[in-house]
């Protein structure tokens, strides 16, 4: 019962409204960057509320199932993962072996789930799209996993969230040391491609291919997906706070300082949308695959000499 709680609280309440609350300051900085005025702060609410409020229409000759189920289980794994990470965040010792493996997993399903709804929906564009998201996946992942051994290394090598937030309680942040700081640089790219923001929004690609993925959703499947975007805009800066920058403290001013630490991350990630221009999916891999997977074997290497 109280996990269940936990779920309901924390996993989908709490984490939406910050979601929210950081979509909407996006999308403000954004606007002003551009000279414009930007939304009001209740704008992504209102959009996930009008589109709940619209017909859910089904393409014809598709699978009903898999196309409706695919935005469902998108959002369920990023409120599984939030729950996980808040529970290890405000008590590590319910942390359990391999919970690491667990949160990296499951912040892949959101990806899966769009590549899954685009294939379903039989749209020649959004089939485009999924390939696109697929290939991205392919790409950002082995940066991702790489950089992640970082705090596994640092931490005596091991893969319990708990034990990464005791070590860097005692020892201090990871993000500290060169190798911490070698890692982060890795994981906030890959992060900005799991959130599909410029410059890799390739799956989806407005003035390319109008939607992508998910040109054929609409009404509640189609405000099921925004939610998710804007839920793992909280959870996946969330992820880096608790393995490079030891999580968030409730306690006086420790708490102003995880609220600092979650909104530079956002600012950083707002910024790099804002100063760079959609690549190419090729471009996107050899990013990946070139020179930020580099950086991630040397953060690893660093790790492990003690760095």
């Amino acid at each position: 019962m109280i996990y269940a709680l936990y779920f309901i609280c924390f996993g989908f309440i709490l984490t939406a409204v910050i979601g929210l609350v950081a979509s909407w300051i996006d999308r403000k900085v954004t606007a002003r960057v551009q000279y414009r005025v930007g939304p009001p702060i209740l704008q992504p609410l209102v959009d996930i509320v009008k589109l709940l409020g619209k017909e859910t229409l089904v393409p014809s000759g598709v699978s009903k199932a898999t196309f409706l189920m695919a935005p469902i289980i998108g959002i369920s794994s990023v409120m599984l993962v939030s729950t996980l990470l808040w529970l290890n965040n405000m008590n590590p010792g319910h942390s359990f072996i391999g919970d690491l493996i667990v949160a990296v997993y499951l912040l892949t399903i959101p990806s899966l789930s769009i590549i899954m709804g685009g294939f379903a929906s039989g749209n020649p564009l959004a089939s485009l799209g999924a390939s696109r998201e697929m290939k991205l996946v392919l790409g950002y992942e082995l940066p991702f996993l790489f950089a992640v051994l970082v705090p596994v290394i640092k931490s005596g090598f091991s893969i319990k969230l708990g034990d990464i937030l005791s070590f860097q309680a005692q020892n201090g942040v990871i993000v500290a040391s060169p190798s911490g700081i070698l890692a982060l640089i890795v994981v906030i790219m890959c992060v900005q491609a799991k959130l599909g923001l410029v410059p890799f929004d390739i799956a989806e690609a407005e003035t390319e291919i109008t939607g992508g993925a998910l040109i054929e959703y609409s009404g509640s499947a189609l405000a099921v997906y925004k939610l998710m975007k804007n839920m793992l805009l909280f959870t996946l800066p969330f992820f880096l706070i608790i393995l490079f920058m030891g999580g968030i403290r409730y306690d006086g001013i420790h708490l102003l300082y995880g609220i600092l630490k979650y909104v530079g991350l956002v600012a950083i990630i707002t910024v790099i949308r804002n100063t760079n221009p959609r690549v190419r999916i090729d471009q996107a891999l050899r990013f990946f695959w070139g020179p930020l997977t580099v950086i991630a074997i040397i953060a690893v290497v660093l790790a492990y000499k003690g760095f």
